[in-house]
């Protein structure tokens, strides 16, 4: 009976054509089944390479979105699944209380190369941001008392959506807060880049505070060498722990390991996802040895957080981003993608670092259009809001890529203006 449920198992393909359904069908169980809080694109993504996904009819969209800052070793890297493949043959999960060795390679490879001591792993980039709200609460309490709890954030950050994250996300009054009752208390928000209000806001019960050294769902605004110098020398002389969310910068997104080495500082926590994975769920958070010193035994923990399958894929993803010098790549390829990028008509501003670009439009541009109009064309991106493309390409990506989907941006930007002033035309005629 075991060996055949197995060849039943090995012989149930996931490709469209081995489910015996249409598109339509599949669009149509999602749409039934699923709760959808997705802007979905209009096609099934049945597998991809390197810098492109395909449809079940064989055609290719070159991946500027990288799963959203994920594949940042390309898609289906060939390594990571030939690791997820010989891990799964010997274990695939057990709780925290066994040693396993992807695990503790995994933990030795991420603090030996980015100089931090101590490494706990989550399953996402919310789970991490929540331990490291924990952690610092928890360093603040024992060290000076119940009232020194408090974390400030900046103003337009994006750090997750679970209660404690989405509190620290300083986007009051948006989607990602409206609706759910009052926030969890002890957040504070200053004005991300601006020094003085954050120094303004420290008071007796502040213990730390929590930056993205570039806000992402921000609209991709990178921080000011002097803010982030200013700010860890504020946290120093004020007792102070610096959280920096590197959720979606880690990894080498932004032409470093970490964007904090980009700016010569190192925080006192930091916490990861996306890229860690490489395509498999897992975060973690990093702290230096006093700092996490305050997590003992039954103050945190997680069943999945750190499984042999999740640790076995992310040690052959950043082994792979740091072996290949995809870091000094999104550097030098950013750096073309920004200047490219400005060409484009309606320009108000393009900005960035390494491979995590914003390209605004002036306000008659719908950037939402645009997104949609360039998959048709062939090209992922994202839209920020109502006027802004980010650019998230896998790091692998090369000049011949950056010039393709410039070219189906441009392409796509003319056919939407034409389009509007055809609908004008008609209106006003």
């Amino acid at each position: 009976m075991y060996t055949s449920m197995m060849v039943r198992m090995e012989c149930f393909g996931m490709r469209l054509a081995d489910t015996g359904l249409t598109q339509q069908e599949i669009k149509r169980k999602v749409k039934t089944y699923m709760i959808e809080t997705y802007e979905r694109y209009d096609f099934i993504a049945e597998r991809a390479e390197g810098m492109y996904l395909y449809d079940p009819e064989g055609n290719a969209y070159l991946d500027f979105y990288g799963g959203i800052a994920v594949n940042n070793a390309g898609n289906v890297n060939p390594k990571v699944v030939a690791a997820v493949r010989d891990q799964v043959g010997d274990i695939m999960h057990t709780f925290n209380y066994p040693y396993t060795i992807p695990q503790a390679l995994l933990a030795e490879k991420v603090c030996e190369s980015i100089a931090m001591d101590k490494i706990f792993f989550q399953n996402s980039g919310t789970e991490a941001n929540e331990a490291a709200i924990k952690l610092a609460r928890k360093y603040g309490t024992d060290h000076y008392g119940d009232r020194k709890y408090s974390i400030i954030s900046a103003t337009n950050s994006f750090h997750g959506r679970t209660f404690g994250s989405m509190a620290a996300t300083g986007q009051p009054g948006t989607a990602n807060q409206k609706g759910y009752g009052e926030m969890t208390p002890g957040f504070v928000y200053a004005t991300f880049n601006d020094l003085e209000d954050f120094t303004a806001k420290v008071d007796d019960t502040t213990i730390a505070i929590m930056l993205e050294a570039v806000q992402g769902e921000g609209g991709v605004h990178p921080a000011t060498q002097e803010f982030l110098t200013g700010i860890r020398k504020l946290c120093d002389d004020r007792g102070l722990l610096l959280i920096l969310d590197e959720v979606q910068t880690g990894w080498g997104r932004t032409g470093a390991l970490m964007a904090y080495q980009r700016y010569g500082i190192i925080p006192d926590i930091v916490t990861m996802a996306k890229g860690l994975g490489g395509g498999v769920p897992i975060g973690a958070m990093c702290a230096s040895n006093d700092v996490a010193a305050a997590f003992a035994p039954g103050t945190h923990g997680s069943t999945f957080g750190g499984s042999p399958l999740c640790t076995a894929a992310a040690l052959a993803e950043i082994t792979e981003i740091i072996d290949r010098k995809l870091p000094e790549n999104a550097k030098v390829m950013g750096e073309y993608c920004l200047k490219a990028a400005a060409t484009l008509p309606h320009i108000k501003e393009v900005r960035g670092m390494g491979l995590l670009i914003g390209i605004e439009f002036d306000a008659s541009v719908d950037a939402v259009q645009i997104k949609h109009e360039a998959l048709r064309r062939g090209l992922l991106t994202t839209a920020i809001g109502n006027s802004i493309i980010r650019v998230v390409p896998p790091l692998v990506v090369t000049v011949f890529h950056i010039d393709q989907a410039i070219a189906i941006l441009r392409d796509s930007l003319i056919a939407v203006m034409d389009a509007d002033d055809a609908d004008t035309d008609a209106v006003t005629g």
